[in-house]
């Protein structure tokens, strides 16, 4: 995970500003969003730590245990709370890379930690990224403003599916809009295919 230094900083702000956006977002007053955004805080900060470039720290062996306990149990919560979401299908995968990642970490000699040279298992790495790019195909085009029958405008695109509005729009809190909820998941794909691309 740890590349060169300048996109290893990049990498490391868009997670951060992602994971400090989705803390924002459990601010709401639907409890499933305030959940949700719980989940993508903790895969927002736990991205931007393990994207640290190597040059300033190289975590022990110990750091890459507790994060693949810790995104195992989020994984387990995940497959738990799928039961009853479909979004959750995505946490669940999610989750399961960055302990898959953090298990790889784990794994690999010292010098590999620089290197990142086959530290993974090929067709694990490979279906991730063909799942994630998928993930990033189709959040990207989700974004995307369109016009529907009857006029009506998508505003903005939730979990659920668009949201159209005919009329005026309510205020929305800037913790309950969809389309940034939308945004910083794609930017959290983005970067879970940069790491995937180093492992």
């Amino acid at each position: 995970m740890h590349g060169p230094a300048s996109p290893g900083w990049l990498l490391v702000a868009l997670c951060a500003a992602t994971g400090a956006y989705c803390l924002l977002r459990m601010r709401s007053p639907v409890e499933e969003q305030r959940r949700t955004a719980g989940g993508e805080a903790l895969m927002g900060f736990g991205m931007a730590a393990m994207a640290v470039p190597a040059a300033v720290v190289t975590p022990p062996r110990w750091a890459w245990l507790v994060c693949t306990a810790v995104f195992g149990a989020a994984a387990l919560r995940a497959l738990w709370t799928a039961r009853g979401s479909r979004h959750h299908l995505h946490h669940l995968m999610g989750t399961v890379a960055m302990a898959y990642m953090a298990a790889a970490m784990t794994a690999a000699p010292a010098p590999a930690h620089h290197a990142h040279s086959g530290t993974g298992v090929p067709a694990l790495t490979g279906a991730l990224l063909l799942y994630f790019t998928g993930y990033v195909l189709r959040s990207g085009v989700r974004l995307l403003p369109s016009a529907v029958a009857g006029g009506t405008v998508v505003r903005a695109v939730g979990p659920a599916g668009p949201v159209r509005a005919a009329g005026p729009v309510r205020a929305v809190g800037w913790g309950d809009r969809p389309e940034l909820s939308q945004a910083c998941r794609l930017s959290m794909g983005i970067a879970m295919l940069a790491m995937l691309v180093t492992l």
